[in-house]
């Protein structure tokens, strides 16, 4: 993976396609491994378009707390919510990809205080996202897939 120009892809939504099929090739191409990302473990989310209805695909980095699996929408410390985020909240029901296993989940975000809690023991595993957070004045949602 090379390096990339995180304000670039958030506000160049073609920049940020073009940079999740590449993403998507490489975990694919390699069981689920993709080199040069900060954050972690990737999965492939899969979601329903909260306005189209169409398939949705998104790589996130995640973290497991507490056997929790969490996504974090930090869009690189956008003013937004990423995509993702607004199909999780209009359907929780996805589908994801970690490694070479496929699966079903349910998503849940973590109401504020939980979300608090959680939040700092995500930034040390993660730290670049107390850099996202500073960035913005929403407050960066957490979500917990769990397998069903």
């Amino acid at each position: 993976m090379t390096e990339f120009d995180k304000d670039r892809l958030a506000s160049d939504t073609d920049a940020l396609d073009g940079f999740n099929r590449g993403i998507v090739e490489e975990f694919r191409a390699n069981g689920g491994e993709v080199g040069g990302l900060p954050g972690g473990r990737l999965l492939l989310l899969h979601t329903t378009g909260a306005k189209s209805g169409a398939p949705r695909l998104s790589p996130l980095a995640y973290v497991t707390v507490d056997g929790r699996m969490l996504v974090v929408g930090s869009y690189l410390g956008s003013p937004k919510d990423p995509a993702w985020v607004h199909n999780l909240r209009a359907d929780a029901r996805a589908r994801v990809e970690v490694g070479t296993d496929a699966y079903a989940v349910i998503a849940r975000e973590l109401p504020r205080d939980e979300r608090d809690r959680y939040f700092e023991r995500v930034v040390e595993l993660a730290p670049v996202l107390a850099e996202y957070q500073a960035k913005t004045e929403r407050v960066i949602p957490l979500f917990e897939l769990t397998r069903v």
